[in-house]
């Protein structure tokens, strides 16, 4: 595999919207070769008869089944409330905007 240019890079970036020096090309360039080699030799390792996977160990569904419970009615969660107005739980108001627009 061919190491990648400086050139390569500063079209990376340009796509990238980057501001980049001319350190940081040499720099870069250094840098994402050594990932492209990573990733070359992970694709080497890589074989036909072994299946993709996004993790290392099988995951199931950890959420429990959708069970109706008994929940409080309107009085009952209201009754803590410093105030309630119908039905609902009245703050005061946060905003200065006019209600009619």
């Amino acid at each position: 595999m061919a190491a990648i240019s400086r050139e390569e890079v500063a079209h990376l970036a340009r796509l990238s919207r980057l501001a980049v020096t001319e350190e940081e090309l040499d720099t870069f360039a250094g840098q994402l070769d050594v990932i492209l080699q990573a990733v070359a030799q992970v694709g080497k390792v890589a074989a036909a008869d072994i299946p993709p996977t996004s993790h290392s160990v099988p995951l199931t569904n950890v959420l429990r089944e959708d069970v109706e419970t008994p929940c409080l009615t309107p009085e009952e969660a209201l009754s803590g409330a410093p105030d309630a107005e119908e039905q609902r739980f009245r703050v005061p108001r946060i905003l200065n905007e006019d209600l009619a627009s």
